[in-house]
C-alpha cells in the first residue's frame, strides 16, 4: 500500500497540519491501495498565504506568453510519465485502460497547450477611445484563486482551471476530492519538476467540509468548482454572500435524437463509446436516446444489443470498455435508479432514469 506523509503547499512537500489521513479505496478490488493526509483549516491558511506572497511576487509581473512557457513544461512533462498518469487514475478511480490514457491524460496535456495558444493571441491590453481620450484597458490577476476537482476525471478538469489561472497570473489553490488525490500527487512532482516559482500552487487533498472552508475564505478571491449541482448552489451562495466571483461547472443531460429514417445498424454502434466512456461517468455521456415511438421497441433492442456486447470487467485489462463504478455509493444510486448527479464529480450516470416527450420517448442506456 502506497504512503504518502506530505501535502504540496506552496510549492513545496511540507507534514499537514493535523493527523487525519484519507484512505483510496481501489473500486476494482476495494481493498485500500493508499493512505494520504487529509488536509486541515491549518493547511488552507498556509496554502492562502503562501497564494498571496505570490501574487505579489514576479510570477504575475511576467507577460502572458512568459507564463504560458510554464505550462509548455507541464505539459511535456506530463506526457513524459504519461502511462504512470494513467495507470494511476485507473487504480484510484477505476476508468479503464482503453480509455484513461486518451480520455484522462493526453486529453489534459491537450487542454495546458490550448491556454498556451491562447496566452498569444487573447487582449490581456487593449487601448480604447474612452469619453475623455483613449484608455488603456488591462487585465490583470484576480487574485487568489481555488480550483474544486471532482474524481471522475481529475486531471482534466485540473488543466481547465489551473491553465486559466496560471496563464492570468494568477496563484491557485487545488482541492482534489478525496476519492482521486494519487494523480495530484504526480501532478505536485511535475510542478515542482518544471521549477513552478513558489506559491503559485497548493494540493490539498479533502472532503467537502475543508472544500466549504476554502470557498468561505477571506484571502481566496475566485472560486471554480465542479460538480454537483446541489453542491454547486451552495458554493455560488456562499460566493455571492461574500461578493466572491465564481465559476461554475453543474449538471447536464446529454441526448441523442433518433430520427424515423435511422439505419439503427450503424447508429447506435456510434453512441454507445459515448454512453458507457470512463465508465458512464462522464459529464458528456449519452445517458439519453430520443426515439420515434413508431420505433421504439426498434431501438431498445438496438441498444440492449450493443450494451450485452460490450466488455466489461477489470479496467487494468486493455480489452475491456466498461470497468468498476468510483465507489459502492455510486453503484447503489445507479442501480435503485436514485442518481441524480455523481457526488462531486459533476457527472450523471448511465442507466439512471428517463424522460417522456411530445414526440417520442426516452431509452435509458
Amino acid at each position: 500500500m502506497e504512503t504518502k506523509d506530505t501535502l504540496y503547499i506552496g510549492g513545496e512537500w511540507v507534514a499537514p497540519a493535523a493527523t487525519g489521513t484519507i484512505e483510496v479505496i481501489s473500486p476494482t478490488t476495494e481493498d485500500v491501495i493508499a493512505r494520504v493526509p487529509e488536509a486541515s483549516e491549518g493547511d488552507v491558511d498556509r496554502a492562502v498565504e503562501a497564494a498571496r506572497a505570490a501574487l505579489g511576487g514576479p510570477f504575475p509581473r511576467l507577460s502572458p506568453v512568459e507564463r504560458a512557457e510554464y505550462l509548455t513544461k507541464v505539459s511535456q512533462a506530463i506526457q513524459a510519465r504519461a502511462t504512470e498518469f494513467a495507470e494511476t487514475i485507473t487504480s484510484e478511480m477505476g476508468s479503464p485502460s482503453s480509455w484513461a490514457l486518451m480520455g484522462q491524460v493526453l486529453s489534459s496535456t491537450m487542454v495546458f497547450d490550448g491556454w498556451v495558444e491562447l496566452a498569444r493571441t487573447f487582449p490581456f491590453e487593449e487601448l480604447r477611445q474612452g469619453a475623455l481620450g483613449p484608455v488603456i484597458v488591462r487585465k490583470e490577476p484576480v487574485g487568489v484563486s481555488a480550483g474544486i476537482i471532482p474524481w471522475n476525471v481529475p486531471l482534466f478538469i485540473v488543466a481547465l482551471k489551473l491553465g486559466a489561472a496560471l496563464v492570468a497570473g494568477a496563484p491557485m489553490i487545488l482541492k482534489p476530492s478525496p476519492e482521486t488525490p494519487l494523480d495530484a500527487y504526480l501532478l505536485g512532482e511535475v510542478l515542482d519538476e518544471i521549477g513552478l516559482p513558489k506559491g503559485m500552487v497548493s494540493i490539498l487533498p479533502a472532503g467537502r467540509e475543508i472544500g466549504e472552508y476554502i470557498v468561505r475564505h477571506p484571502g481566496v478571491d475566485k472560486v471554480g468548482f465542479t460538480g454537483s449541482t446541489a453542491a454547486g448552489r451552495k458554493v455560488g451562495a456562499i460566493c455571492g454572500e461574500m461578493l466572491k466571483r465564481c465559476t461554475l461547472e453543474l449538471g447536464g443531460k446529454s441526448a441523442a435524437i433518433v430520427l424515423e429514417d435511422a439505419d439503427l445498424a450503424s447508429a447506435i454502434p456510434l453512441l454507445m463509446p459515448n454512453a458507457l466512456m470512463n465508465n458512464g461517468e462522464a459529464c458528456v455521456a449519452q445517458t439519453r436516446i430520443l426515439a420515434p415511438r413508431a420505433r421504439y421497441d426498434e431501438v431498445v433492442d438496438a441498444v440492449s444489443d450493443a450494451v450485452k456486447a460490450t466488455t466489461v470487467g477489470d479496467p487494468t485489462d486493455p480489452s475491456v470498455a466498461v470497468g468498476p463504478l468510483v465507489a459502492e455509493r455510486q453503484r447503489e444510486l445507479a442501480r435503485t435508479g436514485r442518481s441524480r448527479r455523481h457526488g462531486q464529480a459533476g457527472s450523471f450516470p448511465a442507466g439512471t432514469g428517463t424522460r417522456s416527450t411530445a414526440g417520442g420517448a426516452a431509452v435509458p442506456v
